[in-house]
């Protein structure tokens, strides 16, 4: 069970400018926060050990390493109760870049990356299709991404307090 924690607004600012740039050094946390080294180190200590910062990632630009076309892919199953056999094998599949379990019309929906239309239609075909319990698939190409928003906290912080269940 997750422990129930109240953040306040210095752990908002921390959370942000880490939002903003993973890489920024404790230190220089601490000027921004007007606050020791020592306390952000504690700060950020308990925001991973409530579950709030959840380890790090790279973000990789797809398009410069080759892999030109954005596609979402949503997934019609033949079965709900399957979710868990198709998931497994969609794990393997590298292109696929997210996987998300959806209401609506479709069970999933997937976000890949590929080389150009063959090497999707090659993907749709001969590896995703071929799941079992995949009944359909329907395919949205992307022509462009207006923007990649990273999540800030900004909405979050007009509550005076935040129980970390619900972050």
């Amino acid at each position: 069970m997750a422990q129930t924690t109240q953040l306040d607004q210095l752990d908002f600012k921390i959370l942000n400018i880490l939002l903003e740039d993973a890489r920024t050094p404790y230190l220089e946390i601490a000027r921004s926060c007007e606050v020791s080294g020592a306390t952000v180190h504690l700060r950020i200590q308990k925001l991973e050990k409530i579950g709030v910062i959840e380890g790090s990632h790279l973000t990789l630009n797809y398009k410069q390493l080759g892999l030109g076309v954005c596609a979402f892919l949503g997934l019609y199953l033949e079965k709900c109760d399957s979710f868990d056999d198709v998931f497994l094998a969609l794990k393997d599949i590298p292109e696929i870049i997210e996987c998300h379990y959806t209401t609506g019309e479709y069970a999933l929906f997937l976000k890949v990356c590929c080389r150009d239309t063959d090497h999707l239609r090659v993907l749709l075909v001969e590896q995703i299709q071929k799941i079992p319990f995949v009944r359909r698939t329907e395919t949205f190409l992307s022509l462009g991404q207006a923007f990649n928003r990273k999540p800030g906290l900004g909405y979050l912080q007009e509550e005076p307090a935040l129980n970390g269940e619900v972050v």
